[in-house]
C-alpha cells in the first residue's frame, strides 16, 4: 500500500479509502490510485483487512425458496442495500427447511466468515421450537411471526389482503373467493386470515378456500373450479402468478374479466400491468423490506446487541382494469 501511495502521489489513507470503496475521493485521484495498483500488481487482501478491523463486511443470506417472485425480489433488494453500505452478500440456499439443514447453513456461514445473517423464510420453521438460532448471532428474519425472539421485517400481509377484499366489496360484490398459497407459508396464512376476517366483519359469507402453490398452473386449476360457479363474481389470488392462471381459466370458460368476474392479485410483479386485462393487485415494497433488513442487521452488528420485534412495510393497492362492479351492480 505504501508503494502504491508513493507511485500515485497520495497518502496511504487515500489508497485505503479507494481499495475499500469508500466515498469522498476525487475521481481523478481514484483513477491515479487504481492505475498505480494495476502497474504494481497490488490487490487488497480482504482477509488481512478483516483481521485488522475485526469485521468481514459481509452479510450471509439463508434463503429457503428461490422459485418465488417475492423471495427473489427481496434477495435482490438485500444485496443492493448491502452493497450501498459497502457490504458483500453471501447466499446459502436451503432446499429442505429442516433443523439439520438450518444448522448446516449456519455452520457454512461461520466458515465463510460473515458479520450478520438475514433469513428469508417461507415456512413456519422459526415459529416452532424445532430450530434455535445460534446465540449472539446478529440476525434479521423476513416473513415470520417470531418477533418475540428475533428482529423481523415483513410486508404487512394482513393490511394488504384487507385492502384487496375491501376494494372488491366496495365495488358491490356480495363476497370474495380466495386462491391461497401453500399452508406452510407464513405470508399465505396471513392473507387467508385477513380475507376471512374482512368477510366476517362485513357480514358476508366465506366461500370455500382454494389452495395453490404460488404457480400460475395451480391458479389455473383453481380458476377452473371458480369458473364453474355462477355465484362467483370476485376473486382474490394470493399472488400475481396464481391470478394469471385464474385469468386464463376464466377466459377459457367464457367468463369475462372484469364484466363477469373481478380478479385481484398480490405482489405487483413487473408483468402485472401487461396481463389481459391489466391486473389490479397489492404492491409489495420489496426495496424497502430489503433496506430495513440491512439497516437492522447492521445496527445490531455495530451495537453488539441483538434486537427483537417486528417492522412492517405497508403495501399499496394498485387498481387496474381487472376489477369492476359485479354484473347488474
Amino acid at each position: 500500500m505504501t508503494d502504491v501511495a508513493r507511485l500515485a502521489g497520495v497518502s496511504a489513507q487515500t489508497v485505503s479509502r479507494v481499495s475499500n470503496g469508500f466515498p469522498g475521493v476525487l475521481e481523478s485521484t481514484r483513477q491515479q490510485v487504481l492505475a498505480a495498483m494495476k502497474e504494481l500488481g497490488y490487490r487488497p487482501n480482504s482477509a488481512a483487512r478483516a483481521l485488522k478491523r475485526g469485521e468481514f463486511r459481509t452479510l450471509g443470506v439463508i434463503l429457503f425458496n428461490m422459485s418465488t417472485t417475492g423471495n427473489m425480489r427481496t434477495l435482490e433488494a438485500i444485496a443492493l442495500s448491502a452493497a450501498r453500505e459497502g457490504y458483500a452478500t453471501t447466499l446459502l440456499p436451503v432446499t429442505v427447511p429442516t433443523r439439520d439443514e438450518v444448522r448446516g447453513a449456519f455452520t457454512r456461514l461461520g466458515e465463510l466468515a460473515v458479520d450478520g445473517i438475514v433469513i428469508v423464510m417461507e415456512v413456519h420453521l422459526l415459529d416452532s421450537a424445532t430450530v434455535t438460532l445460534p446465540p449472539h448471532a446478529q440476525v434479521v428474519v423476513v416473513d415470520s411471526n417470531a418477533g418475540d425472539r428475533y428482529c423481523v421485517v415483513d410486508t404487512d400481509q394482513v393490511g394488504g389482503a384487507r385492502a384487496a377484499v375491501d376494494h372488491l366489496l366496495g365495488l358491490g360484490h356480495h363476497t370474495v373467493w380466495h386462491v391461497a398459497g401453500p399452508e406452510d407459508s407464513f405470508s399465505a396464512e396471513g392473507r387467508v386470515s385477513s380475507w376471512r376476517t374482512a368477510l366476517a366483519e362485513a357480514g358476508r359469507p366465506v366461500p370455500r378456500l382454494l389452495r395453490g402453490d404460488w404457480s400460475a398452473e395451480s391458479g389455473y386449476h383453481a380458476g377452473l373450479r371458480i369458473a364453474c360457479d355462477p355465484q362467483c363474481t370476485a376473486v382474490f389470488a394470493a399472488n400475481d402468478q396464481m391470478a394469471l392462471g385464474v385469468l386464463r381459466a376464466l377466459h377459457e370458460c367464457g367468463r369475462r374479466v372484469p364484466q363477469d368476474v373481478s380478479v385481484v392479485g398480490f405482489d405487483d410483479i413487473p408483468e402485472a400491468a401487461s396481463f389481459a386485462p391489466p391486473l389490479t393487485t397489492v404492491r409489495q415494497d420489496f426495496t424497502e423490506v430489503g433496506r430495513r433488513c440491512v439497516e437492522s442487521v447492521l445496527r445490531q452488528i455495530r451495537n453488539g446487541v441483538a434486537e427483537r420485534g417486528t417492522s412492517l412495510v405497508a403495501p399499496r393497492l394498485v387498481v387496474r382494469a381487472s376489477t369492476a362492479a359485479p354484473p347488474g351492480g
